[in-house]
């Protein structure tokens, strides 16, 4: 393995437990990056009885975060192959820190937007230097399949966490205390990353591609834009252009990497040992699983009627299994069942998942419950054995870049999960709404509670039964879509990945 430095381990070296010790510490900004995906859930109303903001600025308090994160995540991951996966990982998370107690005294709406922003920043950094960090520190193959395993698991169950998080802090405090929880693990981390964490970097990294920076954000940040709100409004030509934008620059930025000397994500890397197949597969994964997410949530507050903590702390239920699919699946895989087949079976999973929602109906709080659970197992399942097939190809040195890649399909997956799931349950909720329903509730079944509401006895009664059939139904439909994506990605992933076995490129 080419290092840096020679804190590193060398690939002969069995992680001992100084490295499962700091794995626990990297576990630390990874849960509290992506819970604070959803941390604002609950808080979001406190925030703005308290700082009232406009319309627009609600939103963008509550989008900035994940804009910024996704924007960000290519250039960071390059950047700390650079100047080294630790310092990178500390400066985000002195960074992460601070920008949890200035959201956290906010007392405006700009400062608020602006915290949230910087947390975004801070955010960038730490996902690719943790997992590029952990790559360096288990060269042992089979306890870095472990490792990643759990890595999996703690930032699938860190999005589910942080809801609930916030429910239960806005309940007993007040709205500022869901920034406050990330400054005692930030303050461990910088207590303790020095200590246990070694440091690393490409040796050799040439000059810093700046050009590509804009470049990247401007490919990204219209994209997840458009996506994110084709679900909710429709296929407005501006969403529509803002996509078409984001992928004119995105043919750019690989034209630049391309022609660079020095690009901020080398072409050879893509055609790495199974990196390409690790990349689509993994955007599929994250398809799945957020296009259910909008509709389970929807369907235990909307449908099933229950207030927003107590949803949340339904959907705490499936997490409770999360945490047991990825070490499953690498003991599955170090037994020799071949890792195509293993990722086959998370996808098929996932399938049945939503086999399980096409089924519920009105009033299945467990049905709906055990899949979303099903399909989280089944995500987490591919997720780490994605993980460490491109981490393991790819040449330890650009270890920060690959793992940003990785994190930037999931977030392009993810919103074209909620583009394209969710507008097929938005059509089919249209199309099942009775013409003679007020126009408002035949756009969204939101729309259609908040109209029920104001009328008069059973009519309101017809209505709110009206319109939650047909986001079952919607929600049915969009199910079958992702069942059938899903089981195709399967088959897709046996036939790539069975051929393809780990090597450490290192």
């Amino acid at each position: 393995m080419t290092n840096a430095t020679s804190t590193t381990t060398t690939p002969a070296t069995r992680a001992g437990r100084r490295e499962w010790t700091a794995l626990g510490v990297l576990m630390l900004p990874l849960l509290l990056v992506s819970m604070d995906v959803s941390v604002l859930y609950f808080a979001t109303p406190a925030i703005s009885a308290d700082l009232h903001p406009s319309g627009t600025q609600q939103l963008w308090i509550f989008d900035v975060y994940g804009f910024v994160l996704a924007g960000l995540l290519m250039t960071m991951g390059s950047l700390g192959d650079r100047i080294g996966r630790r310092r990178l990982l500390l400066t985000g998370a002195a960074a992460f820190g601070g920008a949890s107690l200035l959201a956290a005294y906010a007392n405006s709406p700009e400062t608020l937007i602006a915290a949230r922003a910087i947390l975004g920043i801070g955010g960038a950094t730490l996902m690719p230097s943790t997992m590029a960090l952990l790559r360096t520190m288990f060269t042992d193959p089979a306890q870095r399949a472990k490792a990643i395993g759990l890595w999996s698991g703690v930032m699938t169950g860190g999005i589910a966490l942080g809801s609930v998080m916030s429910g239960i802090l806005v309940e007993h405090f007040w709205w500022g205390s869901v920034f406050l929880v990330n400054l005692p693990a930030m303050a461990l981390l910088l207590l303790l990353g020095p200590v246990l964490l070694p440091e690393s970097r490409d040796p050799a990294p040439g000059r810093f591609d700046w050009p590509s920076v804009p470049l990247s954000m401007a490919a990204v940040l219209p994209v997840i834009y458009g996506l994110k709100e084709i679900p909710s409004e429709g296929w407005h030509p501006l969403y529509v252009v803002s996509v078409a934008v984001g992928l004119l620059f995105a043919a750019l930025f690989v034209h630049r990497q391309r022609t660079s000397a020095s690009p901020l994500i080398p072409p050879a890397l893509l055609k790495g040992h199974g990196f390409a197949p690790a990349l689509v597969l993994n955007l599929i994964g994250s398809l799945g699983m957020m296009g259910s997410a909008i509709f389970t949530t929807q369907y235990l507050q909307s449908v099933l009627g229950k207030s927003p903590l107590s949803a949340a702390l339904w959907s705490l239920l499936p997490s409770v299994f999360i945490g047991f699919a990825g070490p499953v699946t690498a003991l599955l895989v170090q037994r020799g069942v071949n890792r195509g087949y293993v990722v086959a079976g998370g996808f098929a999973a996932m399938a049945a998942g939503y086999s399980m929602l096409a089924l519920v109906g009105t009033d299945s709080l467990w049905l709906a419950l055990a899949g979303a659970g099903v399909l989280a197992c089944g995500l987490v399942a591919i997720m780490s054995q994605l993980t460490d097939l491109a981490m393991s190809g790819a040449p330890v040195e650009r270890a920060g870049t690959a793992s940003s890649l990785l994190e930037t399909s999931a977030e392009f997956g993810g919103a074209l999960g909620m583009a394209v799931l969710g507008s097929i349950g938005t059509a089919l909720y249209r199309h099942e709404m009775p013409a003679t329903a007020p126009a408002a509730a035949r756009e969204t079944l939101g729309d259609a509670l908040a109209t029920a509401a104001h009328l008069p006895g059973r009519a309101g009664e017809s209505l709110l039964a009206t319109a939650r059939e047909a986001f079952t139904t919607g929600m049915q439909g969009a199910a079958i879509a992702g069942a059938v994506l899903l089981a195709l990605a399967a088959v897709g992933a046996a036939v790539t990945l069975r051929r393809i076995e780990v090597r450490d490129d290192g």
